[in-house]
């Protein structure tokens, strides 16, 4: 379990920096790196709690950390005028 914790966290860094280094996002490195490890973390627990699964943990890690930063940065930007 707890391997699989380390390897979510790696993942979902690795996601979070990549996403900002190739223009996905204009959040900042260390903002996408953020929201990717709490999205990672967030379906980490929903697997172990509720056996909510995808696939394997890598490809649950890059599909939650994708997945949250597409929902957080859109969610709270304002709109431009």
């Amino acid at each position: 379990m707890f391997p699989t914790l380390i390897g979510t966290v790696v993942i979902a860094g690795i996601v979070g920096y990549l996403s900002e280094k190739t223009g996905f996002t204009r959040n900042g490195i260390l903002q996408s790196v953020i929201i990717c490890i709490g999205g990672a973390f967030l379906f980490y627990f929903l697997r172990i709690m509720f056996g909510i699964r995808i696939g394997s943990p890598g490809i649950d890690a890059i599909i939650s950390s994708v997945g949250a930063l597409v929902i957080v940065p859109t969610h709270w930007r304002r709109p431009r005028r």
